[in-house]
C-alpha cells in the first residue's frame, strides 16, 4: 500500500503520545533526552485487535528511567526500504533532537526477495539505506545505533535454534564497524535464549493461540524478554548510563503490557 506523506505524518504523530504517555507532554526546561525505535513488527506498538501480539518496543520502557521517553515508530511489515519510501524515516528525522538516540532494527522484511517494494541485498542495497538512518540521525546531532533482527523461533530436528536472517546481521556488524556506530546484537543473544528455552518453552514467548502459531511475532512475555536484551545492550555498550536504566534483574509482570484501542 502506498502512503501520501500527509498520511504517514499523520498516523505517525498520532502514535507518538502512546509512547510518551509515561513522560507526559509537558516540556520541562531541561529537555528529556527521546530514544526514537524505527523498525518492523517484531518491535512496533501492537492494538487491542492485534492481542496478544506484542512488540518488544512496548516493552523497552519497563527497563528505562522516566528521564528517557520512547518515541516508538516501528510499524509491521516495513522494511529498511520501505520505511524510507514511505516517508517514515522523514517523520521521525523531523522530530528528533540533539541529544536523542535512534536505534534503528530491520532485516525480517529486506529478506523478501519477492516484494520490490521491501527487498534489499545484504551486502549492497541494506547497507546503503541504513546509512541513510545513520547520516539523518548524526546531521541532527543525535546519536544512531544499529540493532541486528531478533531471531525467529526456528529448530531443527536436534532440538537446535537455527538462524533465520542469512547475511543480514554480518552486514550489519560490518556497516556498525565501518561507521564507528554503536551495535545491539539482538540476534546472537536472541538465539542463545530461544536455545535456553527449547522448543516447547519458546512456544510461551511466541505469539502461539489457538487460532495461530506464530514464530515471528511475540507476545507479553516474549516483548518483555526481547526489550530485557535490547535495553542490557544498549548499557554493556555504553550508549545509556547505569542511571538511565531499571529492572533488568526484576520479574516484569504480564499485565504491564496493554494493547490501546488503534
Amino acid at each position: 500500500m502506498s502512503l501520501s506523506r500527509r498520511q504517514v505524518t499523520s498516523a505517525a504523530l498520532a502514535a507518538v503520545p502512546l509512547a510518551l504517555a509515561a513522560t507526559g507532554t509537558a516540556r520541562a526546561a531541561h529537555r528529556r533526552r527521546t530514544l526514537y525505535i524505527a523498525g518492523d513488527s517484531t518491535a512496533a506498538q501492537k492494538y487491542a485487535d492485534a492481542a496478544p501480539e506484542t512488540g518488544w518496543g512496548t516493552a523497552l520502557p519497563f527497563f528505562l528511567h522516566d528521564g528517557l521517553a520512547v518515541a516508538n515508530h516501528a510499524v509491521n511489515g516495513r522494511s529498511s526500504k520501505s520505511f524510507i519510501d514511505e516517508g517514515r524515516l522523514d517523520v521521525v528525522l523531523d522530530a528528533i533532537r540533539p541529544g536523542d538516540l535512534l536505534v534503528v532494527q530491520f532485516g525480517h522484511n529486506d529478506e523478501k526477495s519477492a516484494d520490490p517494494t521491501r527487498y534489499t541485498e545484504p551486502w549492497t542495497t541494506y547497507q546503503d539505506h541504513l546509512r541513510q538512518y545513520l547520516d539523518g540521525a548524526r546531521a541532527r546531532g543525535a546519536r544512531p545505533v544499529l540493532a541486528t533482527p531478533v531471531e525467529r523461533r526456528k529448530f531443527d530436528a536436534d532440538g537446535t535454534a537455527v538462524p533465520t536472517h542469512g547475511d543480514y546481521p554480518a552486514s550489519m556488524r560490518a556497516l556498525a564497524a565501518d561507521e564507528h556506530v554503536a551495535l545491539l546484537d539482538i540476534q546472537a543473544p536472541s538465539l542463545a535464549l530461544w536455545q535456553r528455552l527449547g522448543a516447547e518453552e519458546t512456544k510461551k514467548y511466541f505469539n502461539w493461540t489457538a487460532t495461530e502459531q506464530d514464530n515471528t511475532h511475540f507476545n507479553p512475555p516474549g516483548a518483555i524478554a526481547v526489550a530485557r536484551l535490547v535495553a542490557a545492550a544498549l548499557l554493556r555498550r555504553g550508549v545509556l548510563a547505569p542511571r538511565d536504566v531499571r529492572r533488568l534483574d526484576d520479574e516484569i509482570p504480564d499485565s504491564w503490557i496493554t494493547w490501546p484501542t488503534a
